[in-house]
């Protein structure tokens, strides 16, 4: 039986009104979609402002190292700043890890981060040194949110509830392993978590509910990453897991089944999570369920954790 563990503290909620700061901590966006997708924001009644190096370039990063972690930390930092989204995934988040001040991203107290794919070493670096909750979603230089035509719908609509404290389910297609549990929720994109094996934000899943999606993966390389996370211990006393999609990955499901079942924990699959679309919003370290009767998950933004 997994032990049990604590969820972490909850980002306040964003009101309309807020100041929130678009940064990029991973590849270089399109300056087009970035415009567009700071638009959206706005249209939230959001005031955004943006890293100084937003538009930055270096290969396939979004600038220089340095220059990356000082955009991310002077917004965090700044008691004007509410949330502070990831203008888009792509590669770089671990590069910068080891430059931020966890002293002074401590002392500013919660916010909510905002970032899928790559952001995914922010998000268990941040629950690591700051014990704080933040979103796994969509971002604002991305598809979903800075089409010409405007933000999917869905993904909006769940987005702009989720952040302001009211987040809709996340149903998925099916039960892998059916069964019910309820437990804080971890985990992220695949590669990275793969990628974090052996450092000091290594995922640890006892007691949690793992959420694992990706994009552009063969099924031997799931094999690969997945094996890599059960021989490292990684793995080791989940309560279950969610699965969200695996765009351009073939069919995953075959191997995600002979991996995960024996693990004779609930597995959840089909959630519209990570890429593709829609792309639903789900707040990682928070407590959370999985119900075999609605093949959903769900999970709470109230602060029961407490921020480090």
């Amino acid at each position: 039986m997994s032990e049990p563990a604590m969820p972490a503290a909850a980002p306040p909620p964003i009101r309309p009104g807020d100041t929130v700061a678009v940064v990029t901590p991973c590849g270089p966006p399109d300056p087009a979609r970035l415009a567009r997708g700071i638009r959206v924001l706005e249209g939230l009644g959001l005031k955004v402002v943006t890293g100084a190096h937003v538009l930055d370039r270096h290969r396939y990063l979004a600038g220089a190292d340095a220059a990356r972690a000082a955009d991310l930390q002077e917004a965090w930092c700044d008691p004007a700043v509410s949330a502070v989204f990831c203008a888009r995934g792509g590669y770089g988040a671990t590069r910068v890890l080891g430059l931020l001040d966890w002293d002074a991203l401590r002392a500013a107290g919660p916010k909510a981060l905002v970032g899928s794919s790559d952001v995914t070493a922010l998000h268990s670096a941040f629950a690591a040194e700051l014990g704080l909750a933040s979103w796994f979603g969509p971002m604002p230089a991305c598809t979903t949110i800075s089409d010409p035509g405007g933000p999917e719908p869905r993904t909006f609509g769940h987005l702009e509830a989720a952040l302001a404290g009211d987040p809709a389910p996340v149903a998925g297609d099916r039960m892998i392993v059916p069964g019910d549990v309820t437990a804080p929720v971890t985990g992220g994109n695949l590669t990275l978590l793969a990628a974090l094996c052996g450092t000091p934000y290594a995922l640890s899943a006892r007691g949690r509910i793992v959420l694992l999606e990706d994009v552009g993966e063969a099924p031997y390389r799931i094999d690969r990453m997945l094996t890599q996370l059960l021989q490292s211990g990684a793995l080791d006393g989940a309560a279950g897991f969610a699965l969200g999609s695996w765009v351009g990955c073939g069919d995953p499901y075959p191997v995600l089944e002979e991996l995960l079942a024996p693990l004779g924990v609930p597995v959840l699959a089909g959630l519209p999570v990570g890429h593709g679309s829609p792309q639903f919003s789900v707040l990682l370290g928070a407590l959370g369920a999985i119900d075999a009767k609605s093949c959903s998950l769900t999970y709470s933004t109230g602060d029961v954790g407490k921020a480090r």
